[in-house]
């Protein structure tokens, strides 16, 4: 049976949410199970049901929303740039592509999926423009990264990063005896909130339906319009966009 779903937004769902990703290193499946039918679920709260409609899933890792979208009767498909990511059991179909050059004709999906994938692109610009260029006109585009300045924006360094990057990453290096996953620079990028939204309000492509805290129990919208604040509270940017006719 599938758990009711949380209101979004509400302080019960961004709980539950918190309290998986708790468990995102030792119980990786729960966590991403549920975030990704929470991500569905705001898809479909924003364009109606996935049934029938193709679906990009553009850097997806181990495919949990890719599957979520099948499971509600979506044609997804998953493009993974790093086969690594992929786990031991990638959805059939999965192909391994650049989010810069996606083997996909214009206008192919329905929808376009991106999720936490902004902040790890060196050129977020071209990375946004290749998923509008896969979209037909009329169609959605999710995007969400988790920001530089939020308390999550040195990831599993966090909230050492505001010290530094390199200071955090030795910290991390000292307290786990390993080295840290990401590096600045290298496989994670200092994305801000305010020049993400400018350069998608100059855009002639899409138009914004909503810039909102993916998290967020309350307000979700507000705190996105508040300079300065935004880049420390919003902790993830959800862009809903959609492709503007030519």
């Amino acid at each position: 049976m599938t758990p009711p779903r949380a209101k979004d937004p509400s302080l019960r769902r961004s709980l539950t949410l918190f309290r998986a990703f708790r468990h995102e290193q030792d119980d990786p499946e729960s966590c991403y199970t549920l975030l990704a039918r929470d991500a569905v679920d705001q898809v479909e709260a924003y364009d109606g049901p996935v049934a029938g409609r193709t679906v990009v899933d553009v850097g997806g890792g181990s495919g949990y929303f890719t599957e979520e979208f099948r499971r509600r009767g979506a044609d997804a498909f998953l493009f993974e740039p790093d086969p690594t990511e992929l786990g031991a059991k990638p959805p059939d179909s999965t192909v391994i592509a650049d989010g810069y050059l996606l083997p996909l004709r214009d206008a192919a999906a329905d929808v376009t999926f991106s999720s936490n994938v902004l902040e790890h692109v060196a050129d977020p610009e071209t990375f946004l423009s290749e998923l509008v260029r896969v979209t037909r006109p009329g169609g959605l585009i999710y995007v969400s990264f988790t920001n530089w300045l939020s308390p999550w924006g040195g990831h599993e360094w966090a909230p050492w990063h505001y010290l530094g990057a390199e200071r955090a990453r030795a910290r991390y290096r000292r307290r786990t005896g390993k080295a840290a996953k990401h590096t600045l620079g290298e496989n994670l990028f200092a994305v801000h909130i305010g020049p993400t939204l400018r350069q998608v309000r100059a855009r002639d492509d899409v138009t914004v339906v909503s810039a909102r805290s993916r998290y967020w129990p309350f307000l979700a919208e507000t705190v996105v319009r508040a300079p300065g604040i935004r880049e420390v509270a919003t902790w993830n940017l959800l862009l809903i966009l959609r492709r503007c006719p030519p």
